[in-house]
């Protein structure tokens, strides 16, 4: 069991680093949605979506790369180097580009060009932190990792907060404030205050780049391109199916109302983020496990037991949120003009549990360095996502991209289990898997669409599922809480 606490312990420490700076933007729906009209919440969610599409570009599968490499490299400073190297003449290229073409950009997306600025500054800040966090990772440094991380939430939660809510009352007590007080500058505001976040945590890091050796071996950076390009095909294809919807939706509906529609889905679509971060946690801690563990005579059981209590955590998860969505609703989301998507919630949670249950088969085709299955799945995902996004919007607005979501990820999960159990079979329990998630999918329609959450239907059906959980796992759940 010393395995499973090693992994617990780290999944924590790196799920908490890693939850805390995606729970800023679930953190910060209440300030947004008080402060800010659907059509520019609407707007800012558009320009993240782009945002998750870039981060992805510029990163181009090179942090799984270096995992890789660092574990099967007798050379590992070779592969420090040769990945922080490539990663930084990358980076500092599309930067000058970008700003060079900004002007262009502005034009192509719609987005204002003083946003595109702040975003490109963004983005160069972000990819040059790549390489040291994996660096953290892959030393097994947490804690360091962790505060870091931690940091860069503080920040930018701080700057938000400070430059949305009391620069300009702080501004008639102190005259020197004056000069970055502007009206309508709210948008503005919020992505200032990511980009110096961006800069602290970089300054922070900078000893690893003193420290490397730089020597750039162009012999080892072609293999580490070859296992990383499918990863960079299976990363764009996750940032398509994971927020092009918002893109879509403001292409396709009609001008007048399409910000105001993607700002009340994009306000519900946080709702879903419990789940998202458990995944998300869950990856982050196990993914260097499943490398440093792959060559273990009892690694596909091991596997196979991660995933069942994957799948029972999740899907908990999915029941307490849609018990409780409405109270939540009322918590985070300040404003009811969006309250109107929320039926939406339970479609997002169970589309991102099956995510997350991709992400745990997705093991067989990383140690096997069979990474092009990653990008064919994760492509066909985003042609599902794209092909049903645009069959759906004009009928269902919101709702279609939700449907497409959930069945673009059950479709990707489906596909990583088949080809999995032919290229590195393991032995997971599907009886028991299957039965978490019939149970709290049924309990999860009957008690939001059927009942509407009402406590009296919904509560005892959450307690029932955790007895039938409880009762179905308790010899393990001893030994691991025991150990």
């Amino acid at each position: 069991m010393s395995i499973f606490q090693k992994l617990f312990k780290q999944t924590f420490i790196y799920g908490l680093a890693t939850v805390l700076p995606r729970m800023l933007s679930f953190i910060l729906v209440p300030l947004y949605t008080k402060l800010l009209p659907t059509e520019e919440y609407g707007k800012v969610s558009i320009i993240f979506s782009y945002f998750v599409l870039f981060n992805v570009i510029l990163a181009y599968g090179m942090e799984t790369a270096f995992f890789r490499f660092f574990n099967k490299e007798s050379d590992k400073d070779a592969v420090i180097s040769t990945s922080a190297i490539s990663l930084a003449v990358s980076s500092f290229g599309f930067f000058v580009l970008a700003l060079m073409f900004k002007g262009q950009i502005a034009s192509l997306t719609g987005i204002d060009v003083d946003y595109i600025t702040l975003v490109i500054w963004i983005l160069l800040l972000d990819a040059l932190v790549i390489i040291p966090f994996a660096w953290l990772r892959a030393k097994e440094r947490p804690m360091r990792y962790a505060c870091i991380k931690i940091l860069n939430v503080v920040v930018n939660l701080g700057l938000n907060v400070f430059l949305l809510i009391f620069l300009r009352g702080l501004s008639s007590d102190f005259t020197v404030l004056e000069a970055i007080v502007f009206d309508d500058y709210k948008i503005n505001y919020i992505f200032i205050s990511n980009l110096i976040a961006s800069a602290v945590t970089l300054l922070l890091l900078i000893p690893f780049y003193t420290k490397i050796k730089y020597h750039f071996d162009k012999q080892l950076w072609k293999k580490m391109m070859i296992y990383a390009f499918p990863i960079l095909i299976s990363g764009v294809a996750y940032s398509i199916n994971e927020t092009f919807d918002r893109i879509i939706l403001d292409y396709l509906l009609p001008e007048n109302v399409a910000d105001h529609l993607v700002g009340v889905y994009s306000a519900c679509y946080k709702l879903a983020l419990f789940m998202t971060l458990f995944a998300t946690a869950f990856r982050l801690g196990i993914e260097p496990f499943f490398f440093k563990y792959s060559e273990n005579k009892n690694a596909p059981e091991t596997y196979a037991r991660i995933t069942k209590f994957f799948v029972a955590f999740g899907a908990v998860i999915l029941l307490v949120v849609v018990v409780f969505v409405h109270l939540l609703k009322e918590i985070i989301i300040r404003d009811e003009s969006y309250w109107e998507a929320v039926k939406i919630v339970p479609i997002i949670l169970l589309a991102n549990l099956c995510l997350g249950i991709y992400h745990n088969l997705s093991v067989w085709y990383k140690i096997t360095d069979k990474t092009r299955y990653g990008a064919y799945i994760s492509v066909i995902g985003a042609i599902i996502t794209l092909g049903l996004n645009f069959m759906l919007i004009p009928n269902y607005s919101y709702l279609g991209s939700a449907i497409a979501t959930l069945v673009a990820y059950s479709v990707m999960m489906m596909l990583s289990w088949y080809f999995g159990r032919k290229h590195y079979p393991i032995p997971y329990n599907l009886k028991k898997i299957g039965i978490y998630l019939f149970l709290s999918i049924s309990f999860s329609i009957v008690s939001f669409y059927i009942f509407d959450s009402n406590y009296v239907i919904s509560i005892p059906l959450l307690l029932g599922f955790l007895v039938i959980l409880y009762a179905s796992e308790k010899k393990e759940l001893k030994q691991i809480l025991k150990k």
